[in-house]
């Protein structure tokens, strides 16, 4: 199929600029950039179709613990429903923590409008080490109706995937999980680690799923270097 496909930069040359007056060097500036734009979109769909074929990860053996909203004791099995994919968050708000992380809340109100959605498809639980009902009071305060938030038992979960830090703190992480049978197996995880970060930049996945960041991409001034997200403003 790839093959098939017309370059990019013969179909960059299709593009008009909306408005009247934009010099030359804008125009061939502007396709230049299409086709680098067309030639992403191409790379991220590679990268979609790659993930989509990796072969079965590791079986989770362990029986990690958690309390869901109902405060019933429940097993990772239990949190997929009647679907066979889940999508976790594991966020930075653990009980030594006043307030949550300002990033994972960006992230996770952006998420929360399209949780609705997503649980068509799959199951999506929200991970935390505070009590679930400080969780969902905080849920509450940000107007968070879609997601569904889930209280880790101990800390053998994140301990094992590495996300506390000894200080106490903790680190975020995205894992998807497949359920096959009565097995679940690992799919997916978030593995850019702050080690894996380019030089002067934040550590960040590929494609970056925080819409923050990729609407302010868009604008000329990008993401900035001294600005982050605020719980309140």
């Amino acid at each position: 199929m790839q093959d098939h496909l017309i370059p990019a930069e013969e179909l960059s040359q299709k593009a008009r600029t909306p408005f009247p007056g934009a010099s030359a060097a804008y125009d061939a500036a502007r396709k230049a950039l299409l086709a680098e734009e067309i030639e992403f979109r191409r790379h991220m769909t590679r990268l979609v179709e790659q993930r989509r074929a990796l072969p079965p990860g590791p079986v989770i053996e362990k029986d990690y613990r958690f309390k869901d909203e109902q405060a019933f004791e429940v097993g990772l099995r239990d949190l997929f429903g009647d679907k066979d994919t889940l999508v976790t968050y594991f966020w930075m708000y653990g009980p030594q923590r006043e307030r949550p992380c300002p990033m994972c809340t960006n992230w996770l109100g952006a998420v929360n409008g399209n949780a609705a959605d997503i649980k068509q498809r799959v199951a999506l639980k929200i991970l935390g080490r505070s009590p679930v009902d400080r969780q969902f009071a905080f849920a509450q305060e940000r107007g968070w109706r879609d997601l569904n938030f889930v209280q880790t038992i101990g800390d053998d979960y994140a301990n094992d995937l590495g996300l506390l830090t000894p200080d106490g703190s903790e680190y975020p992480a995205l894992v998807v999980y497949r359920r096959e049978g009565d097995e679940v197996r690992l799919f997916w995880a978030a593995e850019m680690t702050r080690e894996m970060a380019d030089p002067g930049q934040d550590p960040r996945d590929a494609p970056d799923i925080a819409s923050l960041w990729s609407v302010l991409d868009l604008t000329p001034g990008g993401r900035g270097s001294d600005w982050y997200p605020s719980l309140n403003y």
